[in-house]
Formats: C-alpha cells, sequence, structure tokens
C-alpha cells in the first residue's frame, strides 16, 4: 500500500512525469484523466522514498532548463552571425533594400537614365557571358539570391536596382512589347532572367485589365447563316430595315 503521501505542483507534460516511476503512472491517470498538465498529489509506491523522487524531478527540471539556454544561446550567436555578414555585404550587390515603384517612375523620367541608356531600352546594349561558342537556350533563372547579386554579369533588370517591373511603371514595360503585334518580348532577345519575366508577364496582363496598356482585339467576321435558320434570318434583315 502507500507508505507516504506528497504534494508538489509541476507544469511539466504527462509524458515526463511517466518516467519518473511506475507508481506516478499508476496514479496520474486517476488524478488528472483529461489533461497533459499535471498539478496532483503523487504517492509513493513500491518502496519509493520520497527524497528520490524528488531528485529524480529536478533533475528532468534541470535537463529541461539546460536545454533552453542552450537553444537561446544559439539563436543569439546565428543572430550575430546574420549581422556580421549583412556588414560584409558589398553595396553593389546588395538588393535586399525594397525600391518603391514611385521611386522608379521618377527615375525613369529623371536625367540619370538618359545619360545612361539614352532614348533606347535597356536591354538592347546588354551583352550576356555564355562560355563556348554557341549561346544557351534558355537564360539564366535568377540574377539575385538571399537578396544579393549571385553572378558578375545580372539580366538588364537585376543590374539596375531602380528599375522595379510591375504595371504600373508603363514605360518600362512598353520597352518589353513588340511594337508590331503587342506580344511579350521573349526573354532570349531581350536577355533578362526567367524570374523577371514572369513578373513581366504579369505585369503586362495586370496593366492591360486595368486598362493602362491599350491592345488590338482581332476582327472576326461571323457567317450568321451558321447560326439562323433562312426564314428566321429574312425576318431579322427586315426588322433592320
Amino acid at each position: 500500500m502507500f507508505s507516504s503521501c506528497i504534494n508538489f505542483y509541476s507544469f511539466k507534460p504527462l509524458k515526463m512525469l511517466r518516467s519518473i516511476g511506475q507508481g506516478v503512472t499508476r496514479l496520474l491517470p486517476v488524478v488528472c484523466p483529461t489533461t497533459h498538465m499535471a498539478k496532483a498529489a503523487v504517492r509513493v509506491i513500491e518502496g519509493r522514498s520520497v527524497t528520490k523522487l524528488l531528485y529524480e524531478v529536478r533533475r528532468i527540471q534541470w535537463i529541461t532548463t539546460c536545454k533552453t539556454m542552450r537553444c537561446e544561446v544559439a539563436e543569439e550567436e546565428e543572430e550575430g552571425e546574420g549581422e556580421k555578414k549583412e556588414d560584409n555585404i558589398p553595396p553593389e550587390k546588395n538588393r535586399r533594400q525594397i525600391i518603391p515603384v514611385e521611386t522608379s517612375i521618377k527615375y525613369m523620367q529623371s536625367d540619370a537614365y538618359k545619360t545612361t541608356y539614352g532614348d533606347e531600352p535597356v536591354w538592347v546594349k546588354y551583352r550576356r557571358n555564355f562560355k563556348g561558342g554557341l549561346p544557351p537556350t534558355k537564360t539564366r533563372k535568377t540574377c539575385i539570391r538571399d537578396g544579393i547579386l549571385a553572378t558578375g554579369n545580372p539580366c538588364p533588370v537585376c543590374r539596375d536596382e531602380f528599375l522595379v517591373v510591375e504595371y504600373r511603371n508603363l514605360e518600362l514595360i512598353k520597352q518589353f512589347i513588340s511594337p508590331f503585334n503587342g506580344a511579350v518580348l521573349p526573354p532570349l532577345k531581350t536577355n533578362i532572367c526567367q524570374k523577371q519575366h514572369r513578373r513581366l508577364l504579369v505585369a503586362v496582363n495586370k496593366a492591360r485589365d486595368y486598362g493602362l496598356l491599350t491592345y488590338d482585339v482581332p476582327h472576326r467576321h461571323y457567317d450568321y447563316s451558321e447560326y439562323y435558320q433562312p426564314q428566321q434570318q429574312d425576318d431579322t434583315t427586315e426588322a433592320g430595315r
């Protein structure tokens, strides 16, 4: 039978208390059958002493506190390393600062843009580096990884941080649209990376939906004799007269 009884308050999970002893595991389902947080009186069974039981509880608590302290120290070290890495990033390759679209629109109308690109599109004077004598069949997936330029020769859009591809920046979007058929130029011609090309497609479709970009709808001639019977067609023509 029970030799002695103690009351202790613990907020440890039920699995942790079950590891203390067989007597505790027999008593816990009776005391707290519906909760995982034990706040009950533990009775010592099978000759287990009270001091030994308390020692095991304190040992488990000490182990858990040590683990939490180690995790906190590791997180602080990671934050310190992240700050050091950010300090070591060259300013010409740092792309973690978000440039608003309004700033990009003003940049497109500034003298600095005209001096750099002139009246030509931003992709005309760009030349991509590649191995061998034949150019690759696809452009690179992206030029920016983790907010840093990952290549020495980025695409025409990624190399200039003030060129923001969005549906409101119409002057930039129009440079990638063909003046003959209104289609978006392929990336092999403009040499922009695949990520910027996907953004460009979304921006063009969104600008057309908002009515900011005009596009021609092809004229279709319908033969109404395929939809109406001859008698109904005569009635409709007479009604139209």
